[in-house]
């Protein structure tokens, strides 16, 4: 980072006033708390948190120096507010494909546009309408299950469950379905991915590495790698 970039000396002071502000209305909200579900407290808390994530990054880029607080990041997931036993909950879901086969896409498509006259591909007859026929006829699992069959290859998924004070109002959030989702509503995650394969796969060779050169015909007892890993932020 060249010098013009640095953040000032004046900066990185303000960042750091902020910090002790923040301390002090954490303590005072824990003082003053009112339950374990105090909302005062949670919302101090998130403020420290930000405010100790922006001095450790000033600091950072100012001094190339680090402070010894654990900032969470958004993968770590924030910490669940909601209530213990929530009376209704969502389920969002996002799974991400690459279209690798286009052709076997399309003809997939025709396939179900021949026995289904409720079905219809536009006159272009793309992979974007193709789509649009294959889930108007299979469910999502399906469709994931067999992704291979509709020329489709697998990416990262997650799933998160979130708590509800009450089930909304049929149509009632149809115009903006994942906007009103608040991460710390989040009781439970659920990510996969390939990059937890590759985690897995260097702790592998790590472990083989240390078992060079051991003796004994004990042998090692298999396991088999999860489907998914879980993120549980409750």
């Amino acid at each position: 980072m060249s010098d013009a970039a640095l953040p000032s000396v004046a900066e990185v002071r303000a960042a750091a006033e902020a910090v002790k502000a923040a301390l002090d209305r954490h303590l005072a909200a824990v003082e003053s708390r009112i339950g374990d579900d105090d909302p005062d407290v949670y919302a101090a808390f998130n403020e420290l948190a930000a405010a100790a994530e922006e001095y450790d990054e000033l600091l950072y880029d100012r001094y190339d120096e680090v402070t010894p607080f654990e900032i969470p990041s958004p993968e770590d997931g924030l910490p669940y507010t909601g209530p213990a036993e929530p009376a209704a909950f969502s389920v969002l879901i996002r799974r991400d494909y690459a279209v690798v086969e286009p052709a076997r896409l399309i003809a997939q498509a025709e396939r179900v546009v021949a026995h289904d006259r409720e079905a219809e591909l536009a006159q272009d007859g793309g992979t974007a309408d193709a789509l649009g026929v294959l889930f108007g006829e299979y469910e999502p699992d399906e469709i994931a299950s067999r992704a291979k069959d509709f020329g489709l290859e697998e990416g990262d998924s997650t799933l998160w469950i979130a708590a509800s004070e009450e089930v909304a109002e049929p149509g009632e959030w149809l115009g903006a379905p994942f906007a009103h989702i608040d991460p710390q509503d989040v009781m439970h995650r659920f990510d996969v991915s390939s990059v937890f394969d590759e985690e897995d796969d260097d702790e592998d060779a790590e472990d083989a590495e240390g078992d060079e050169g051991d003796e004994g015909d004990e042998e090692r007892a298999g396991h088999a790698e999860p489907a998914e890993r879980g993120l549980t932020t409750a």
